[in-house]
């Protein structure tokens, strides 16, 4: 077997998600050799803004997909949030991880909880979904930005007296082995993650077969259903990290659930919705459940953000 090259991002979680996925095909093919590739992007190269602000499509992947494409690397593995609804010509997931704990969590100062909060508080986010859920639950209490990697990020937190806390996804905590920090976990049901959240995806070219034998056992086949039903949802609604948008899907037995919302930037007006359906039947679903939030007044919400003046949403849904 060929020598496979691995692209991947530098950042320590990065690099945790891909020596997971090397560890893992190093196990399966032992006589092989996996060599991982670190790629800077332009998300990396830009730290003193808001993604929100920057835009968000290719803004963790677009520099490893252009390697990819000119033969530079056999794969990438993403973490699945960051992966766009649309990727580029030739290049597919060719690998759906399974998903570990989806859920945000909350790192305070003091033991603070969310249900502790008020309006003489401040929490760190970097997300416009987590700020406008955090805003619905606890109206009032300030919400500051912040960027950087996880350990910069909790760094600044602790560093700086007029924040008591950050919100964090637990899947980067448990790559690192951090979970230990973990103040609360918060409610899915409440916090709903964002759309492919604990996941990993492993991009991959089109055209080659031989990869796609390779990476066949990494593949999480409900994982894979769960995050396609998220994905269409995202798409459906043309969404980004520059709007709040989630969507979380869940087997159980055998049916599926998809709950979703969309909310405005400053969380007071949020929809939100969840469909149920036999998992054999989930073709469409994350078209469906979009299309009941736009019935709902979300497409107000979303060209507001967008800054359209057309309210026609047909294409939308």
């Amino acid at each position: 077997m060929r020598k496979i090259t691995i692209g991947t991002r530098g950042s320590r979680l990065a690099l945790a998600q891909t020596e997971s996925v090397a560890d893992s095909l190093r196990a399966l093919y032992p006589d092989s050799e996996f060599e991982i590739i670190i790629i800077k992007t332009k998300g990396d190269k830009i730290l003193d803004a808001p993604l929100s602000r920057i835009g968000d499509k290719g803004l963790f992947t677009r520099e490893i997909e252009e390697e990819m494409l000119k033969g530079k690397i056999d794969m990438a593995v993403h973490s699945m949030k960051d992966m766009p609804t649309e990727l580029p010509l030739g290049l597919r997931i060719g690998a759906t991880t399974i998903r570990i704990n989806p859920s945000d969590v909350l790192i305070s100062k003091n033991g603070i909880k969310i249900s502790d909060l008020s309006s003489v508080n401040t929490i760190a986010t970097s997300s416009l979904r987590r700020r406008a859920q955090l805003q619905a639950v606890s109206p009032g209490i300030g919400i500051t930005d912040i960027r950087g990697n996880i350990n910069t990020r909790i760094r600044k937190m602790q560093e700086n007296p007029g924040i008591d806390g950050i919100i964090l996804a637990h899947a980067g905590l448990a790559r690192l082995d951090m979970t230990e920090m973990i103040t609360e976990i918060l409610d899915t049901d409440i916090f709903i993650p964002a759309v492919g959240q604990a996941s990993l995806a492993v991009e991959t070219r089109d055209d080659d077969p031989f990869i796609d034998s390779v990476l066949a056992p990494l593949h999480h086949a409900e994982t894979g259903i769960e995050v396609s039903c998220e994905r269409e949802f995202l798409s459906s609604l043309e969404g980004g990290c520059q709007v709040p948008i989630a969507g979380y899907a869940r087997i159980q037995d055998t049916r599926i659930t998809l709950t979703g919302m969309v909310a405005s930037l400053d969380g007071r007006t949020v929809f939100r919705d969840s469909i149920s359906m036999a998992v054999g039947d989930h073709a469409g679903m994350g078209r469906e459940l979009a299309g009941r939030l736009l019935g709902m007044g979300a497409d107000r919400v979303l060209d507001e953000i967008y800054g359209r003046t057309d309210t026609n949403t047909e294409h939308r849904s």
